[in-house]
């Protein structure tokens, strides 16, 4: 073993990249705007009474009143890290869901996508996915070397959520923390910049209109595309 492969393989020419900073990113099916109290609350809240259950595995909620959903935006919306995004599912023109980059970690070259809670109105659609792919696209693009996605452990959804975006599973955090006062062990998966062409072209192959048939239904499910470009996957979803 040389002396470089000793410490570490070498990473030439590199510097951190920027922290997000964009207000909007456009896709086909939904759009990602920074999460905007007075234009995206009422939305977001109408939306999320479908089902109390997205907020099962969350630190907050969920929220009776619009005006109790407003205010904890309104405490969010100003932050930088968690940086909270809404999406606007374009066939509707109305806020359906929030995601946020965390963990902003520029010098190390790592950002995480979470507080991810989509109303039933956008949940299993091509919005939906294609949000996940505009948050990975704007981080692999600027510059950064990893991706995270975390998830309560219990939240089998997630952790199947993060496999399906080709997100590699790398282990679980006991008791890693305690939410609504009960313990939470954290379910960790990543993404790394080597691994975003595949990813990228995975994305772009599903997202296609030639992979839906006359009435919607996918023809190649994304797990298809990202399986081969897993380096580890979840023993739970076996």
């Amino acid at each position: 073993m040389g002396e470089d492969e000793r410490l570490g393989r070498p990473v030439p020419g590199w510097s951190p990249p920027p922290r997000p900073d964009w207000a909007q990113i456009e896709g086909r099916h939904v759009t990602l705007e920074r999460l905007d109290p007075a234009r995206h609350a009422a939305d977001l809240h109408a939306a999320n009474r479908a089902s109390d259950a997205i907020w099962d595995y969350l630190p907050y909620g969920p929220f009776a009143a619009e005006a109790e959903y407003r205010a904890w935006a309104e405490g969010v919306a100003v932050r930088d890290d968690p940086r909270f995004m809404a999406l606007i599912d374009r066939a509707t023109g109305r806020a359906a869901g929030v995601a946020s980059y965390l963990r902003i970690d520029p010098a190390a070259g790592s950002i995480e996508v979470g507080h991810i809670n989509l109303s039933p109105a956008i949940q299993r659609t091509p919005a939906a996915t294609e949000a996940m792919y505009l948050m990975m696209r704007w981080a692999f693009e600027a510059g950064y070397r990893r991706y995270e996605w975390k998830c309560n452990a219990l939240n089998l959804g997630s952790r199947r959520a993060a496999e399906r975006y080709g997100l590699s599973f790398e282990g679980i955090f006991r008791q890693a923390t305690v939410v609504k006062g009960r313990n939470r062990d954290t379910a960790w998966f990543a993404a790394i910049d080597g691994e975003w062409p595949a990813l990228k072209a995975a994305f772009e192959t599903w997202l296609d209109p030639a992979n839906f048939d006359a009435g919607g239904r996918q023809l190649t499910p994304l797990s298809t595309l990202t399986r081969p470009i897993l380096v580890t996957s979840d023993p739970a979803l076996l």
